[in-house]
């Protein structure tokens, strides 16, 4: 059976997992994610590849010492999207602007045709992509800029790592906002918008596909196959997505940080009012209609940090299957994306005074809440805008442990909620698929059973939605 070193990037921390074909985790490593302030914006962060590189290489030393009888046959790698690696022209990693990185927000304004933008690539016109980072980085350290030679997303710069070898993904340059969602490439329009010089864009190339083979030195020193190849990952969304099984027809969501809420066409989707992204599936093959209520699991981990580190989530989730009434709303969830509206109010609406059999837990309950009724907000106005008449929802992403969670969102969309068995994994067993797929690994078939959630009427979350809409808008002033 083939093994894969697999390194999947996240926003808040990075992993490095051993698997076998069958997508089992031998061993795993996660470290969390180090950013630096640059206080010559208002807001704007980078991280250090030298720091990050030592990390993951550790990582991927420890896992493979660990098992010494087995010998991987590839590696890959996903990563956060938005979020790149800046190589200059003696052949090094020098810098890295993550999705948190908003360098670009000043210098929007100065970008012509942000209608065009959009047409072209199917993002608004903000400082979120690629294109703004750069333009930000450009306008206040131009000889920084200068430096640049080639840019890669974070999944594409670990195959550079180990191959030493340029290329980037499909879904990844599609979060640049410099490639051209129709004609599937680099488009010379959008960096002129922006004054970005296209000589820094790397080759295309399609997930599953081998980047080239391991350098000799990492192959001996982690005792790799001699044959051992990078295989292309992307984006980490596209490749979670591919845990689920999704079809052209299907809705899904990826639930985690963010929770996009996605459905697959074949052809590309274009809207006059721009109230959904269209992200490029992987290879280029197919499109996925995209919204998003912004940040919604880590509002959940960090309340529950906050206000119950001593009761374990197991417990939290017993007490919320005996919960018969609410005694808070809450708001955190950070976009109302169909209004392109950054939603920057937030908190908890309690009535008065306050009722005595309130308690912390009921905090916790109103946040997860939140983020059931964010997302199936977002997921009510994909389907209307794109017709997707689909009766069940797939599931994926660690955030969708969380049973209450599951039940939840059934209950408001009034579909199933279908959860495949690995689905807290997905980016994981996604590129365990790709291997498989390059390698012509054939897997062993399990008996897969999805984890089901039905929908069921005159729950407690259908009482608390137009409460919580209704606090929602009062807050952010929404008519």
């Amino acid at each position: 059976m083939k093994h894969y070193l697999l390194v999947d990037l996240g926003t808040g921390n990075s992993r490095v997992a051993l698997v076998d074909a069958n997508g089992a985790i031998l061993g795993l490593r996660t470290y969390t994610n180090v950013y630096h302030r640059d206080s010559a914006y208002e807001d704007a962060q980078y991280f250090l590849p030298e720091e990050w590189a030592p990390l993951l290489l550790q990582g991927c030393r420890e896992l493979c010492g660990e098992h010494p009888d087995v010998r991987i046959d590839a590696i890959s790698a996903a990563g956060a999207r938005q979020s790149f690696v800046l190589l200059n022209h003696a052949g090094e990693a020098f810098l890295g602007l993550p999705n948190i990185d908003n360098r670009g927000r000043d210098y929007m304004a100065r970008v012509p045709e942000h209608d065009e933008i959009y047409r072209i690539s199917g993002k608004w016109a903000t400082e979120d992509f690629g294109a703004a980072k750069l333009l930000g980085l450009r306008q206040m350290y131009p000889e920084r800029y200068q430096e640049v030679e080639t840019v890669l997303s974070l999944s594409e710069w670990i195959g550079w790592i180990f191959t030493g070898r340029r290329a980037m993904e499909y879904s990844q340059a599609c979060e640049s906002q410099l490639y051209d969602i129709s004609q599937r490439n680099w488009s010379q329009a959008l960096c002129s918008f922006y004054g970005l010089n296209p000589a820094i864009l790397p080759p295309l190339q399609a997930a599953g596909t081998v980047v080239g083979p391991i350098l000799e030195t990492f192959r001996r020193e982690l005792h790799l196959a001699e044959d051992a190849v990078f295989v292309m990952g992307g984006a980490d969304t596209q490749i979670a997505l591919l845990q689920t099984h999704i079809r052209p027809g299907d809705i899904a969501v990826v639930s985690g940080t963010t929770s996009p809420v996605i459905t697959e066409v074949e052809q590309k989707f274009y809207d006059r009012e721009q109230r959904v992204w269209t992200d490029a599936g992987l290879g280029a093959e197919g499109y996925q209609v995209e919204m998003n209520p912004g940040v919604t699991g880590l509002n959940y981990q960090r309340i529950k940090e906050q206000l119950c580190p001593d009761i374990p989530y197991e417990e939290l989730e017993g007490i919320y299957r005996e919960k018969t009434r609410f005694h808070s709303t809450a708001s955190f969830s950070s976009l109302l994306f169909y209004q392109r509206r950054a939603l920057r109010r937030g908190g908890f609406f309690m009535r008065a005074p306050l009722a005595a059999e309130a308690e912390r837990t009921d905090l916790v309950w109103a946040v997860l809440a939140d983020i059931a009724c964010s997302i199936h907000e977002q997921l009510q106005y994909l389907a209307r805008l794109t017709g997707n008449q689909s009766p069940y929802i797939l599931g994926c992403g660690g955030g969708f442990q969380s049973e209450a969670l599951c039940q939840m969102l059934a209950d408001l969309s009034g579909r199933e909620l279908r959860l495949r068995p690995g689905f807290r994994q997905a980016t994981v067993q996604g590129l365990t698929a790709l291997c498989n797929d390059c390698l012509g690994e054939i897997p062993v078939k399990q008996g897969e059973t999805p984890q089901i959630y039905r929908p069921r009427e005159g729950q407690l979350i259908h009482r608390y939605e137009p409460e919580w809409r209704e606090n929602r808008n009062l807050a952010n002033g929404i008519g």
